[in-house]
């Protein structure tokens, strides 16, 4: 019985690896502009000054999100 389950879970574990670490990205994109929100709210004036550091935040997360699929597939050998 658990040779026929364990049998068909063939396939790309990869795939639900990221999705599930899909989920750090998604969070932390979230606090980075949470963040923001509240800091302009709590001084409009300086909005201009910390706006370049919420788009460079985004960018090092997402690029962190980039690089943990493409190891996915590095690591499972299809790329």
């Amino acid at each position: 019985m658990v040779a026929d389950v364990l049998a068909a879970v063939e396939g790309s574990t990869a795939a639900i690896g990221y999705g599930l670490a899909a989920i750090g990205p998604g969070i932390g994109v979230g606090l980075v502009f949470s963040a923001y929100i509240q800091s302009t709210a709590r001084q409009p004036e300086s909005s201009r000054l910390t706006l370049p550091y919420v788009w460079i935040g985004f960018a090092v997360i997402e690029a962190l999100a980039l690089l943990g699929i493409a190891f996915g597939f590095i690591w499972q050998g299809q790329l």
